[in-house]
């Protein structure tokens, strides 16, 4: 197996370490930290799924950045959001790592940075970028805001899907919902609490629990929804335990990175199903090009399509099969 980029870094001396703790920022839960000293290593995550396989691994994991030596990017998907996370490192650090993949933008950031500190350090390989640099207050202006009010009139913040529009899917389904609903409903992927209100409107719902696997979403849904009725979960929904649900909304997500990926879809349908009443109901919104219509059947014994345009599918299903 090929050395990762941190490793070839610290392994053939072209990083020295400081001495202190280290806070790895979001990395996935593969991440090689083979190079870097176990015990000073602390893990700063908000996607719970990884947080979660770091504390299995008996890493110390907090959503909240600490006061360290070293602090270690490791580049989101979102632009605003990786900027955001080196400007908390540079307030927090006194050295700090950028690595990334290109399909992540980090040569983008690499360009940033060097455009504000001049030549930078870095080593390319396996389709990414790390480079590093001393404490810096040169990106101060990168801080994240707090959650505001988008033209939408919904709190959102970067790094939470569809920050910046109520996502056309998710419309979709809430227009499609029927005029009741049953009484104990959920939310897979709830996101920044967006389906909550137009569940919240039908008669007979008596509780919603809005299961959310991004901890910067289910803050921003903590403003969006105030209805004593709603609980926030800060889970897998793909591995949560809190059944059994008389009803279900959802609107999976399908991208583990760049490119699609229906089996997550397909794991929130089996989740649905698991977490499901024998009697319980499932409302999903897809994009049109997604194949879940096979993973629906074997998981429920009655499934619709009763909404769709150009780009979306919307499907009730019902009887869920264990």
């Amino acid at each position: 197996m090929s050395q990762s980029r941190l490793s070839t870094a610290l392994l053939d001396g072209l990083i020295a370490l400081p001495s202190g703790n280290i806070a790895l920022m979001r990395p996935p839960a593969t991440y090689d930290v083979s190079a870097l000293p176990r015990a000073q290593v602390q893990i700063v995550h908000g996607f719970y799924p990884d947080a979660a396989a770091w504390q299995a691994a008996g890493y110390d994991v907090s959503q909240d950045m600490p006061a360290v030596s070293v602090a270690i990017v490791v580049v989101p998907r979102a632009k605003a959001l990786a900027r955001a996370m080196v400007a908390e490192a540079c307030a927090k650090a006194d050295f700090v790592i950028v690595d990334g993949q290109k399909t992540d933008g980090v040569d983008s950031l690499f360009k940033s940075c060097r455009k504000a500190l001049g030549d930078l350090q870095s080593v390319a390989k396996g389709h990414g970028r790390i480079f590093w640099f001393a404490r810096t207050d040169a990106f101060a202006e990168w801080t994240a805001p707090p959650p505001a009010k988008g033209p939408h009139g919904f709190f959102t913040m970067a790094g939470v899907f569809s920050d910046g529009a109520v996502d056309a899917g998710s419309a979709l389904l809430a227009e499609t919902l029927p005029a009741k609903l049953p009484a104990r409903m959920a939310d897979l992927g709830a996101g920044w609490g967006y389906l909550a209100a137009p569940v919240l409107a039908r008669d007979g719902v008596k509780s919603l629990d809005l299961i959310e696997a991004e901890a910067l979403s289910v803050q921003c849904a903590k403003l969006n929804v105030t209805d004593p009725r709603v609980s926030f979960q800060w889970a897998d929904a793909t591995r949560f335990d809190g059944g059994a649900y008389d009803g279900i909304v959802m609107n999976p997500p399908f991208h583990t990175s760049r490119a699609s990926d229906p089996s997550l879809g397909r794991t929130f349908i089996q989740a649905a199903a698991r977490l499901l009443a024998p009697h319980g109901k499932l409302w999903m919104v897809a994009n049109r090009h997604l194949p879940y219509e096979a993973t629906l059947r074997e998981c429920f014994r009655n499934v619709d399509m009763i909404a769709g345009n150009g780009a979306f599918k919307v499907f009730h299903a019902n009887r869920p099969q264990r």
